[in-house]
């Protein structure tokens, strides 16, 4: 029984992988390469009680004896094998970790900012310039270029379109230009998503890619007629997660663009 178990074991993918972590550690051990993370793991209380404290929210009761030692146990387990993993270079070009890796960092860019309540003048001040995105019916002046139904493409060329550059948009049988004109109105030629989408979007430039049912378009709001407007302290809070979102997008922005400085791009296309 025991060769058969170690036929069987022989044959398993993770048995190959860890023997090649053992050799690559009795390696590094006798050439002395750098360890870089470590051979040593201690579990402080601070941790400890981190686990126990995930698992009481979790089931809504502290753990037992026997079932904080497993949560330590599989803690230890993890530990192990994400060091294993990094030793064997595992960590690295891995897409799905680069995605994580890039979550956090703009996790930590933006974290602050879920809790931050502005001064009463700071958002009667944010309130006063997009009054119209929570008017009841307000009337929209813009103009629009049709752009096709391929989004990445449309991104394109709206970056062409604010950079003043000569465009030509495609052919579409609904008007280029309204004046005034009644959301519903827009919703009649272009849908509610397009109609709706307008209330978002920055006065007098090119912006975009905005969707109808048509496909992609450039839309440049000239002017917008805000009417039965709410009073700021009925719709407070809808105005503050406004508020607190596009702080956010403006603060990770400026944190990338600080990371950003610190390197040296360069780009070689074929």
């Amino acid at each position: 029984m025991s060769t058969t178990w170690l036929k069987q074991a022989l044959r398993e993918p993770l048995v190959h992988f860890l023997a090649a972590g053992s050799v690559l550690f009795l390696l590094m051990a006798h050439f002395g390469a750098e360890d870089a993370a470590g051979r040593d793991i201690t579990i402080n209380e601070a941790e400890v009680a981190q686990l126990a404290s995930q698992w009481e929210q979790t089931w809504r009761r502290p753990p037992t004896a026997e079932q904080l030692d497993n949560l330590i146990r599989d803690y230890i387990k993890e530990e192990v094998y994400v060091r294993e993993a990094t030793r064997l270079g595992l960590d690295a070009d891995d897409p799905i970790i680069r995605r994580r890796l890039r979550a956090k960092m703009e996790f930590l860019a933006i974290a602050e900012i879920q809790n931050m309540e502005p001064s009463a003048a700071a958002l009667q001040s944010y309130y006063d310039a997009h009054k119209f995105r929570y008017a009841e019916q307000p009337a929209f002046s813009f103009d629009q270029q049709f752009l096709g139904e391929d989004e990445s493409a449309a991104k394109a060329s709206v970056v062409v379109l604010t950079a003043g550059k000569p465009f030509q948009p495609q052919p579409l049988s609904v008007p280029r230009s309204m004046d005034k004109a009644a959301t519903g109105n827009i919703a009649q030629q272009f849908g509610n998503a397009f109609a709706d989408s307008l209330r978002t979007l920055p006065l007098g430039r090119w912006s975009g890619p905005v969707r109808s049912g048509f496909g992609w378009h450039a839309v440049r709001v000239r002017a917008v007629t805000a009417a039965d407007t709410p009073r700021l302290a009925d719709i407070r809070q809808r105005v503050l997660n406004d508020w607190r979102a596009e702080t956010q997008v403006k603060r990770e922005a400026a944190a990338y663009q600080a990371l950003l400085d610190g390197y040296d791009i360069r780009i070689a296309k074929p």
